[in-house]
């Protein structure tokens, strides 16, 4: 007797969704709500990196070619990308070739692996070899090529600025100013005795001066430090005033200028540019805490005792007057020549070297007493360095200039923190909104990966593992001072902060795991930080009432909060690309010479190797012998089969530079014996 047919309609079937991301290799990885998948290079289905995407999970087991692909990935199940859901890119960055009847746009990001076509005839005169930006009409399939239709030429391949024109595009950062925002910002008045008429103390009797890095492009901050127990020989406490320019009384909330601030979110901070948050009528104008020039500030006065331990703060808007700019250069100098005399002379202070020296020498004594203090509290301190390229005045790279942390950097960046904690804290003990900034502790699993790797350096043996897995800041900070000094002392640090969580904003306070604070706000950068200036405008709600649209701005802060962190994301990203494309330009004049280095990364495509000036490249695993070299991804080791060659991280390694690719971003290297 034959089966009924069934009336129950069939369940739609629904897949896994997720965002993305390509190698450079050509394969990806999709994370989606039921786990990672591995997407084959031949399995892209038209996609492109950033895309969301629906896949189709393989039942069968992966090929020989896709395991080498996916490599330590093997606990990733193999997928194919189902459809397109939302494309990523509306436009594309690529370089224009000629070839009759059509105008072929070739990527110049190497993880989207699709020529765009375009009409020859509708291009005019675009030269062939220019980059240029492509709209997309059509995407690619398994029926059709990718279309579009060019909408810009940014210029000829060689010249100088297209490289970073390049990451601009890639990463949609924001182009002109709207003219409504631009008209705000010119219309701008300082309007000092009607701040004073008003809620503005007058600080210009302070000895106010700043401190930045010789290249910075804005000047919001500003410290000053006096004694408060006069006649005393030993002075027990002391006010540290922290001023920070009065950003949000020019950029109310919903003006012009407000609205384009808030889409950025943030200043970008490119090797040859900026992409300011603010127009320059503002940022380097009338919020600039210029010398000799009355500015508006908020102001944090912070009592500090002889611990450097804050017994009180005030907070309140002010008139201020620089007394100077110096550099950290400028203010290490003028600490080390007090410590055995000497004055030096400070251009634009000149005459006022004595008075800074007295402050700057007490601020960094003030500084190590908070860092001790925030070091037995749990904090924890990541001595990094900051690689930056020289340029000329082309756009030519001329060094790579390494930046260390130093007493001067110390003291700023303490006064700071001090000032960002009073805030949060006032914030939140007076029921206020707040945009916090909050760190969570990281992962056990996070954690627990690296032990196989620290335990090849002997010291290791006398960090306690359990405490260290289970995120203990204290055993976390042990592991930094043991290999401090050493030659895998970058390689460490790097290890461990990438293990760590990032930081984020968010509307809700949850405390900052790596300053081992209870309240932290983002306060002292307005200028190029949008949440700071969020934070100044819940301050004064706070101290003087309530606007109009506070309400609505209250209620947009988990937006502004999730908006700023990905924004944040973004900068840093376009940040250190655009340094790498320079380093990598850089390196192009140094093929054939001999580096030391560091074994940074194994993989099974070879080495990952990071020079002392800090580029980065790989020794392919061909260039290592002719034998078989087996992966062991937990201890992050290569193993020769026949001569039991190991090569593992931190290992110091001489290399020859055979290759530099300024457009993918990579160098290739060589073993030298």
């Amino acid at each position: 007797m034959p089966r009924k047919r069934s009336n129950t309609r069939a369940t739609a079937h629904t897949y896994p969704r997720g965002v993305l991301s390509v190698a450079r290799g050509g394969f990806g990885f999709v994370r989606t709500a039921e786990g990672e998948y591995f997407i084959p290079a031949d399995k892209m289905n038209g996609a492109f990196d950033g895309d969301l995407v629906e896949v189709s999970p393989a039942r069968q087991e992966r090929s020989r070619k896709a395991l080498a692909q996916a490599a330590s990935s093997t606990r990733r199940r193999e997928a194919r990308v189902k459809r397109v859901v939302e494309h990523a890119h509306a436009e594309i960055v690529g370089r224009y070739e000629v070839a009759e009847p059509f105008g072929v746009v070739v990527p110049e990001d190497p993880r989207i692996p699709y020529d765009i076509f375009t009409m020859l005839s509708e291009n005019g005169n675009i030269p062939d070899g220019s980059i240029v930006r492509v709209a997309m009409e059509t995407y690619p399939s398994h029926k059709e090529a990718a279309t579009g239709r060019i909408v810009e030429v940014l210029g000829d391949a060689d010249d100088e600025r297209v490289p970073i024109d390049l990451i601009v595009a890639r990463y949609k950062l924001e182009g002109p100013f709207s003219q409504g925002c631009l008209d705000e910002a010119s219309a701008a008045q300082l309007e000092i005795e009607k701040a004073l008429a008003g809620n503005y103390r007058d600080l210009r009797d302070r000895f106010v001066f700043t401190i930045d890095p010789s290249d910075a492009r804005d000047f919001d901050d500003a410290v000053s430090l006096e004694p408060l127990d006069e006649g005393r020989v030993d002075c027990a406490r002391w006010r540290l005033g922290v001023h920070i320019a009065d950003v949000s009384h020019y950029v109310p909330w919903g003006s012009s200028v407000d609205l384009d601030a808030r889409k950025r979110a943030c200043s970008v901070y490119l090797v040859d540019r900026v992409v300011p948050m603010l127009p320059e009528a503002l940022s380097n104008e009338l919020c600039s805490l210029k010398p000799g020039e009355d500015r508006r500030s908020m102001t944090v006065d912070l009592v500090l005792d002889a611990k450097g331990q804050v017994i009180d703060a005030d907070i309140y808007p002010a008139v201020i007057r620089s007394c100077a700019r110096l550099t950290y250069d400028q203010a290490q100098d003028c600490m080390d020549a007090a410590r055995v005399g000497k004055l030096v002379t400070l251009k634009g202070a000149e005459g006022l070297e004595e008075q800074l020296a007295e402050r700057l020498c007490k601020l960094s004594q003030l500084a190590k007493s908070r860092m001790h203090l925030r070091a037995l509290a749990g904090g924890i301190d990541f001595d990094t360095v900051e690689a930056r390229v020289k340029l000329d005045g082309q756009g030519m790279p001329l060094s790579i200039e390494l930046r260390r942390r130093t007493e001067a950097t110390q003291l700023i960046e303490e006064a700071m923190i001090a000032a960002n904690e009073a805030v949060a804290r006032f914030l939140r003990d007076t029921g206020f909104p707040c945009v916090y900034r909050t760190h969570d502790k990281p992962s056990r699993d996070s954690l627990a990966a690296l032990v196989p790797v620290l335990q090849e350096f002997r010291w290791f043996s006398d960090v306690n593992k359990a405490a260290f897995v289970a995120g203990n800041p204290h055993e976390i900070s042990h592991v930094l001072e043991l290999c401090a000094g050493r030659g895998e002392d970058a390689l460490v640090t790097s290890l461990v902060l990438r293990s760590m969580k990032r930081a984020l904003y968010e509307p809700a306070l949850s405390g900052h795991y790596a300053l081992a604070s209870d309240a932290y706000a983002h306060f002292t950068s307005p200028i190029r930080r949008y949440p700071d200036l969020v934070v100044h405008r819940m301050l004064k709600a706070a101290l003087f009432g309530r606007p109009q649209k506070f309400d609505q701005e209250v209620s947009n802060l988990p937006w502004i909060a999730e908006h700023s962190s990905e924004m944040e994301r973004i900068a840093e990203r376009a940040a250190r690309d655009s340094q790498e494309v320079k380093i990598v330009e850089l390196m192009e004049t140094c093929i054939g010479q001999t580096f030391s280095g560091m074994i940074s990364g194994v993989a099974p495509y070879g080495l990952l190797v990071r020079l002392d000036n800090t580029a980065e490249g790989v020794v392919a695993i061909e260039d290592l012998g002719h034998e078989y070299f087996a992966l062991d991804s937990v201890r992050y080791t290569l193993t020769g089969s026949d001569t039991g060659k190991q090569y593992r991280l931190g290992k110091r390694v001489a290399l020859r530079l055979v290759e530099a690719d300024r457009r993918t971003r990579t160098l290739r290297f060589r073993l030298v014996k």
